[in-house]
């Protein structure tokens, strides 16, 4: 073990074995769903072109309870998990509850209220089992620590756990961008948790968000091999609901852990709180999901129907293809997620430096389309899913049972 008490090597083997565990139970799952013609029907605002096998969530599941189980077992991890702190076994019943609650959807497909329940019920789960806010650092002034009861602490847990939730399923509409997202938020959050392990000497109570993390990233880097463009399996909403879940989970136990004597007011980026590392790693899938409900209300909708209107489907209609869209959405991710971290591990200007650097090159890869002289989406002939497709698939890909049936046999 490392100074300062922060497990590195731990974390890493934890890390790789969620990876592996989820990269090995993909391709048994996509198997087994297709041999049954459990796949995903072209929807009209979907980019895919082709009927592809959904419920990845179950085998990136599989590969989170794998690595629980190893984390539970080594000696430098184990003090992270009960008796000595309920924080890990809450997760994995959450965990658990919004898997059920995404398998269930992907396979029957819920109706919005009932989907929200089942969120509710899985963060309310998590919640009275041991994630829940408990202090919120306000670095003004002279800085003030506030206190939250039992009820405050548990009505803001979850809510922020639900609206987490969802802001990563609404953008998990192209292949590879939520298992990406969740790579690059879990990776940021969990350089965070490190500092903060550091900062405190391997205590024990920061020990739940730096492991919770170490397996979100192994898992969304199992899975993506088997979901980017061209995807081969769908993670659904299991997959994406549990990523949501995790990063919740991450910041909330993060949340209270930082020593407050160590810094100063000076110090407002780096010490607003874990809630703004995370916020900032999540922040475009928040806009979005705020954004989208703004747009449906708007329009006489409910706030829970789907359309074409999120930020990979204008990137698609700007002339990107589907694996840059993936890449220019990465690049903004990274850059806003690490940028926010940095100012925690190094100086501020040299934070500032590696942000303004980084929100440069993603904006400039942003206008790549704009220097090709490619406005707007541009048609390829064939099954080419790496074209632009956008949200335009017609409704004859679908076709009748017998096509969906012969494309579900050519899966095999």
């Amino acid at each position: 073990m490392p100074a300062a008490g922060v497990p590195l090597r731990e974390l890493g083997l934890v890390l790789l074995v969620a990876a592996a565990i989820t990269y090995l139970a993909t391709g048994p799952v996509r198997s087994m769903l297709v041999r049954t013609g459990r796949v995903a029907e072209i929807r009209q605002r979907d980019v895919h072109t082709q009927p592809t096998p959904s419920l990845g969530g179950l085998a990136m599941f599989t590969g989170f309870v794998g690595a629980y189980m190893l984390a539970q077992q080594l000696p430098a991890l184990t003090r992270g998990f009960a008796p000595v702190t309920p924080e890990m076994t809450a997760v994995l019943a959450g965990g658990l509850a919004i898997v059920l609650v995404g398998i269930v959807d992907d396979l029957y497909e819920l109706s919005a209220i009932a989907k929200l329940i089942g969120q509710f019920a899985a963060a309310i789960v998590m919640t009275v089992l041991g994630i829940g806010f408990t202090v919120f650092y306000v670095p003004f002034g002279e800085g003030t620590t506030l206190i939250l009861d039992q009820a405050q602490g548990m009505v803001l847990s979850v809510v922020f756990t639900v609206m987490l939730i969802n802001a990563v399923n609404f953008v998990d509409g192209i292949d590879g961008l939520a298992a990406g997202l969740g790579m690059i938020a879990g990776s940021a959050i969990l350089v965070y948790s490190l500092s903060v392990l550091y900062d405190l000497g391997g205590a024990v109570s920061a020990y739940p968000p730096a492991i919770i993390c170490a397996i979100l990233v192994g898992i969304c880097a199992g899975f993506l091999p088997h979901n980017f463009e061209p995807a081969r399996i769908f993670m659904g909403d299991s997959g994406a609901m549990l990523i949501g879940l995790l990063l919740a989970a991450a910041s909330i136990s993060a949340s209270g852990k930082i020593n407050m004597s160590l810094y100063g007011a000076a110090d407002l980026v780096a010490l607003v709180s874990p809630i703004i590392v995370v916020l900032a790693a999540i922040a475009l899938p928040v806009l979005d999901l705020v954004w989208a409900v703004i747009r449906r209300t708007a329009k006489g909708q409910s706030p829970f129907t789907a359309d074409a209107g999120h930020i990979h489907h204008r990137l698609l209609r700007l002339g990107h293809t589907h694996r840059r869209t993936v890449l220019v959405l990465y690049m903004w991710v990274s850059a806003i997620a690490f940028g926010a971290v940095s100012f925690s591990v190094v100086p501020s200007r040299v934070a500032v430096a590696f942000t303004a650097v980084a929100l440069v090159g993603a904006f400039l890869a942003t206008l790549v389309p704009l220097w090709q002289g490619k406005i707007g989406p541009q048609r390829r002939s064939g099954g080419d899913t790496g074209g632009d497709t956008g949200g335009r698939v017609g409704g004859s890909v679908g076709g009748p049972e017998g096509a969906t049936s012969t494309r579900v046999d050519a899966l095999r």
